[in-house]
């Protein structure tokens, strides 16, 4: 696991490489902020899992302590929760970039976003219960909580940036000469 995280440098690099050749400079200029704030939002989600989160995950598993019974976690199933949390808050701390993309390609809006926001919270705290590690309350809010946050910095993310998609980029601008004609 460290190695891909310290290897991941490189083959990004190369997986970049192999991209970069087939694409246009307007989706160029797109993509390379795209990747950098897809990084730092699954890096910042993944120390808010690990910092904010397994803590009280942790206790939890080590909760059931009392005289007769006392809990001595392995260091495979230390890893394995704190990997879990790790890869869970990653994911969801993509939520901002994922429904950008998605309103960049025209599938989603600002009036869709929030049209639908009863159905998103209810899908928000099955998403919790499904990849929190623990069957606790307490840490499927923890994970339930910050994905309503999310959805909420979604739906202005899209309305700054959703407005112009992929599809128009290529398209006639106002005085109505192509971008490849002027």
């Amino acid at each position: 696991m460290v190695g891909i995280l310290a290897a991941s440098p490189v083959i990004f690099s190369q997986l970049w490489r192999f991209i970069a050749p087939g694409l246009y400079r307007h989706e160029k200029r797109i993509l390379i902020p795209f990747s950098l704030l897809s990084t730092c939002c699954f890096i910042g989600g993944a120390a808010f899992g690990y910092f904010v989160v397994f803590p009280p995950a942790f206790r939890f598993l080590v909760g059931y302590n009392n005289e007769f019974l006392t809990s001595l976690p392995s260091v495979s199933e230390y890893f394995t929760l704190a990997t879990r949390l790790l890869l869970a808050f990653g994911a969801i701390f993509e939520m901002p970039m994922l429904m950008v993309f998605l309103a960049k390609i025209g599938m989603i809006d600002v009036a869709f976003l929030n049209r639908n926001r009863k159905y998103a919270i209810l899908i928000n705290f099955i998403i919790a219960a499904i990849l929190t590690p623990t069957p606790d309350v307490v840490n499927q809010m923890l994970m339930g909580v910050p994905l309503l946050i999310l959805y909420e910095v979604s739906v202005v993310a899209v309305w700054l940036f959703g407005r112009k998609g992929f599809r128009d980029l290529g398209r006639e601008d106002e005085d109505g000469a192509s971008d490849g004609q002027q």
